[in-house]
């Protein structure tokens, strides 16, 4: 039968094929850091050393993202999803074979060169295949995959290295890979009107190939990312490692920009931030995952360094928050176009923040419920935001220019999340230092209620055995402990409660936001071959 009379295949069926590359990628950006000391034993690295293979794996997705239009342009979308997946399953299993760290490190830069294009090429395919009226719920399944990913990671990364070894987190993509491959392959075709309209545009292209705007832009993402990744264990701008790169990358970064607005064929169209919902959508984006990826870093190790949890004990914790936006995502999505998506995403703000505020009462004595209704709450927000912001980023945005559009938007979203986790690091030790020092000038055995503690547990120790002058030294070095903890439990308040209050300032950027009702033709869903 003719390819062109073909009925289209289930928008369901195309979901799920392209869904598997992406929830893999995903996985992949968070499943290692829990098997990292044993990879640091297995390799032989430094603590610093070992950080390269989660470093190299971001940069080298960064880079690939805004260039998954220019690329689908020359080869095709369908064609550069296969090689992306290819790659990625073909880096996954080198990272697994894997004994030194220089070639751990190589492998996993292949295996997030694969994983770069996933995203923004898959939410292209569903924004194609969904009629107009359903891209909210196109959109709302993307961002399942997105978030399930970050969410399942640690968990899934802590089993399978306690019952079995730490290849085997790179092993488990190549089943899953190949059977995406398979799917993607048979049911999974371009529209040929965008098919068309991308051919005459990569003969454009190749006519005046734009050579220096790759060039510059990977020379300024790869540097911003390292800065990014790296400035808060080099000590910020105390390094000249670090002030070097962040030089490199604002100067690279500003020649990319005039080069691509100057350049007769430009590898990636800036010219797409001049519509005001894409530019609103995607900023509004690029914070969210900012909060998103700090609370994910914060909330484990509040959990783990205060409260004494467990890693798996932690990952669990957090699993309610994946849960409901598991669920939440496709109810909001399927509302899209029919409530407004500045009320949507208003209220998904408003959520996230008073989650975040919740969070910041948190105590030394704080139980599971409570932080499990701090996970809930902001996952309720969460889910208000993902789908309605993605779907609104790309409603004016041509079908032929969807694959440029989420490059972009998957870029503002990692480097949202990659700024968001940085800064809320470096703040959570700017933030302890101080409380520490603010609670150690109040430990004076002046004070009468610190006079008494000190007492307690100098008695303490006495009637366990010891003897008075080993006595003193014991019980001001839990006196000195519990400080310290106090400190950090202000830092960490401080933290959430300001999490909470810049999330709140994108409010503005709502006015800019628009829905639509869908009142377009339906573009041509993305068929079998």
């Amino acid at each position: 039968m003719n390819t062109a009379t073909r009925a289209p295949t289930n928008k369901w069926i195309v979901t799920l094929s392209v869904t598997f590359g992406t929830l893999m990628g995903t996985i992949d950006a968070s499943i290692v850091n829990v098997a990292l000391p044993h990879i640091r034993g297995s390799v032989g690295a430094t603590l610093d050393e070992i950080t390269w293979i989660t470093v190299g794996f971001v940069i080298a997705s960064v880079i690939v993202m805004p260039l998954t239009g220019f690329l689908g342009r020359q080869f095709g979308q369908k064609r550069v999803y296969l090689a992306a997946l290819g790659i990625f399953i073909i880096g996954s299993a080198l990272c697994g074979l894997a004994r030194s760290l220089e070639t751990l490190v190589l492998f996993r830069v292949v295996q997030g060169l694969g994983a770069g294009a996933l995203q923004p090429t898959e939410q292209a395919i569903l924004r194609q295949t969904f009629p107009p009226e359903e891209q909210g719920m196109a959109m709302a399944l993307f961002g399942m995959a997105i978030v399930a990913g970050p969410a399942a990671g640690p968990t899934l990364g802590g089993y399978i290295v306690d019952q079995y070894s730490w290849p085997w987190i790179f092993f488990i993509n190549l089943p899953v890979g190949l059977l995406g491959i398979v799917m993607v392959t048979t049911f999974v075709r371009e529209d040929p009107d965008i098919r068309q309209a991308n051919r005459s545009l990569a003969e454009r292209q190749r006519r005046s190939l734009d050579w220096l705007g790759i060039v510059l832009l990977c020379v300024g993402l790869s540097t911003l990312e390292y800065v990014l990744e790296e400035g808060a264990r080099d000590d910020w701008f105390e390094s000249a490692t670090i002030c070097g790169c962040l030089a490199i990358s604002l100067v690279t970064l500003a020649a990319f920009v005039v080069r691509e607005l100057t350049a007769p064929a430009p590898a990636v169209d800036l010219r797409l931030f001049k519509d005001q919902s894409f530019l609103s959508a995607s900023l509004i984006g690029a914070v969210q995952f900012a909060m998103l990826m700090a609370n994910m870093f914060l909330l484990p190790v509040f959990m783990q360094e205060l409260l004494g949890y467990t890693a798996l004990q932690s990952g669990l914790v957090m699993l309610p928050r994946a849960a409901v936006m598991l669920i939440m995502n496709p109810i909001v999505g399927s509302l899209y176009g029919k409530i407004s998506a500045r009320l949507v995403v208003g209220n998904g703000i408003v959520w996230v923040a008073a989650g975040s505020f919740l969070m910041s009462r948190f105590t030394l004595d704080t139980g599971d419920g409570a932080i499990i209704v701090g996970i809930i709450i902001q996952g309720i927000g969460f889910s208000c935001l993902f789908a309605p912001l993605t779907a609104a980023a790309l409603t004016n945005i041509p079908k032929h220019r969807l694959t440029d559009a989420t490059g972009l938007n998957s870029l503002l979203r990692q480097m949202g999340g990659s700024t968001g986790l940085a800064v809320f690091a470096t703040l959570l030790t700017r933030f302890g230092t101080q409380a520490k020092s603010a609670v150690a000038t109040h430990v004076t055995e002046l004070r009468p209620e610190v006079y008494d503690r000190y007492s307690q547990l100098t008695q303490g120790f006495v009637s366990q055995g010891f003897d008075l002058a080993s006595a003193h030294p014991a019980a001001l070095q839990v006196l000195t402990g519990q400080a310290i903890r106090q400190g950090m439990i202000l830092s960490f308040r401080k933290d959430f409660f300001l999490a909470g209050l810049v999330f709140l300032c994108v409010l503005p950027l709502l006015v800019f936001l628009k829905g639509h009702r869908f009142n377009r033709p339906s573009p041509a869903p993305v068929r079998s071959e």
